[in-house]
């Protein structure tokens, strides 16, 4: 698996978070499916986390955090801080020292499964983030902010 394609993918996981987490009201990030499951803001926080695990594995220095929600915004920002951080770092020229299969496989494909989550309890919670075809998509490689297009085609 190649880092292009590493880098594509953490695009996707931008792309379609900011759909899942946009205008999402406030209690949103407090909202429980239960009461023994994660609140949005925590699977966030863990999202982050998730990526800032991912960048110690490519230096070689594997290190993980439980980190507690911030306050919801900051919360979305640090999310967008951490991915961006991994993707400058698999576009960097410096050597990777954990396998493009072992990232995929560990934090990134967690991280997507968790971005279906956060769509899914938006639903739950009575504030649907919408549809969208992402296949036409415009998604970009190192397009990894909150700040992303419009979707080409909604459902």
């Amino acid at each position: 698996m190649s880092q292009e394609l590493l880098r594509h993918t953490l695009a996707t996981v931008a792309y379609r978070a900011a759909r899942a987490l946009r205008n999402a009201p406030s209690e949103f990030a407090s909202y429980r499916a239960d009461s023994g499951s994660r609140t949005p803001a925590q699977i966030l926080a863990h999202m982050g986390d998730l990526f800032d695990w991912a960048l110690s594995n490519a230096n070689g220095k594997q290190t993980w955090h439980n980190s507690e929600p911030l306050e919801w915004d900051r919360e979305v920002a640090r999310f967008y801080a951490t991915l961006a951080a991994f993707d400058q770092r698999l576009a960097s020229a410096e050597p990777i020292y954990a396998t493009a299969e072992q990232l995929f496989q560990g934090p990134i494909a967690d991280a997507i499964n968790h971005v279906g989550q956060l769509a899914m309890l938006r639903r739950m919670a009575g504030c649907p983030a919408g549809g969208e075809n992402f296949y036409v998509a415009d998604i970009a490689i190192g397009r990894v902010t909150l700040e992303q297009p419009a979707p080409r085609r909604e459902f």
